[in-house]
């Protein structure tokens, strides 16, 4: 019994010996200390904190809601009183926050219903340009009349181009004025994307020339303040 026991555990040891050899062989892979895994909890995580203002409405008593108004006050659709500043909103969805939420409706294009309804608040989550709305639309306070207007600034004598539609527009790269930390390929695929997305919805098309100099879009990266008092780069911005 024994001998045909050891027997059989040499054919076994061979065979795994044997396997051994024609398994292809792999390097071995460093695990990481720490492995992020982002479950649809984490991606949603966002879109669950707005979610609690959803379809609030003058009365309404939320948490948070004070963070919500600092917002619409920053872009100017809410003025603070005499008696509540920036600092210390309420809670609450009171009047002064409706008319904010009317404004806001209305200057953007949405259905005016006075309660943060899905579409306003998939707006508020976008992203937009830091400068406060009150600048171009004379919103500084709610006594305003509710209207949507749009406001253009034009050169002096109003020049335009005297070309046919579609028409074709060149851009160049400044020679001296770029970034180090991305490629000039890697600029000129993104900026190339971009104004393939333009051409796809207005009657303009864009092509690259080496010619700085006499090129319609010169495109450069500067530093500097712009004039307005607002950053170039931030959150909101």
């Amino acid at each position: 019994m024994f001998p045909f026991c050891r027997c059989h555990s040499i054919f076994f040891v061979l065979f795994l010996f044997i396997l051994s050899l024609s398994c292809p062989c792999f390097p071995a892979r460093t695990i990481p200390d720490k492995v992020t895994v982002i479950t649809s909890e984490v991606h949603n995580a966002t879109w669950h904190d707005f979610t609690r203002f959803l379809d609030a409405c003058k009365g309404s008593q939320v948490s948070g809601m004070s963070e919500l108004k600092k917002y619409f006050h920053r872009f100017g659709y809410l003025s603070s009183s005499s008696s509540v500043t920036e600092t210390n909103f309420t809670d609450c969805f009171d009047t002064q926050f409706e008319s904010a939420v009317i404004l806001y409706q209305t200057m953007l294009g949405l259905p005016v219903t006075g309660k943060l309804d899905s579409d306003t608040i998939s707006t508020i989550m976008s992203p937009r340009c830091g400068v406060s709305d009150s600048a171009h639309n004379n919103i500084s306070d709610n006594k305003s009349p509710l209207h949507a207007t749009r406001h253009y600034a034009y050169f002096y004598g109003k020049p335009r181009w005297g070309r046919s539609s579609p028409m074709t527009l060149s851009y160049a790269f400044s020679p001296n004025n770029m970034i180090e930390y991305l490629s000039l390929s890697d600029i000129r695929t993104i900026f190339s994307r971009s104004f393939s997305r333009w051409s796809a919805v207005i009657p303009v098309n864009f092509t690259e020339t080496d010619a700085y100099e006499s090129a319609d879009i010169k495109i450069g990266f500067y530093q500097g303040d712009h004039g307005d008092g607002e950053p170039f780069d931030g959150l909101s911005q």
